[in-house]
């Protein structure tokens, strides 16, 4: 009589189970860390964006245009102590951009509403916020 094999051939079936479980567990904290560490960006991207931004900030309210201008309605808000500037462009109706200035604020105010012309070289028929900027 021959004697039964009680076990498989090592190696000849795939790998044994105590294996597998290492590998699973491995892929689990993998998982984990790399969850945590994207969202404590998450957060940290959310913090900046709500607290942390920008302290000088820009709305354009209204524009009109003329032959050789537009009068631009703009509400600036900021730290009082803090200085900047915003960037108008204008378009003529063809989309070519027919004038662009940068506009200083040094007031010493938290929230600033002011009228500013932007000079052009054609016609304008729209008025662009860029962007403001602190100094």
């Amino acid at each position: 009589m021959s004697a039964v094999q009680q076990q498989l051939p090592e190696g000849r079936y795939g790998s044994s189970r105590s294996a597998d479980a290492r590998a699973d567990r491995k892929l689990k904290i993998t998982g984990i860390v790399l969850g945590t560490l994207f969202a404590a960006m998450m957060v940290w991207f959310g913090w900046y964006y709500v607290v942390g931004g920008s302290k000088f900030s820009g709305e354009l309210i209204a524009f009109d245009t003329n032959k050789n201008n537009v009068q631009v309605h703009m509400e600036i808000r900021k730290d009082s102590d803090a200085t900047g500037y915003c960037t108008i462009r204008s378009q003529s109706e063809d989309g070519a951009e027919v004038g662009r200035a940068d506009f200083r604020f040094d007031q010493k105010q938290d929230r600033i509403d002011k009228v500013v012309t932007l000079r052009t070289t054609d016609r304008a028929t729209s008025a662009e916020l860029i962007g403001c900027h602190a100094d």
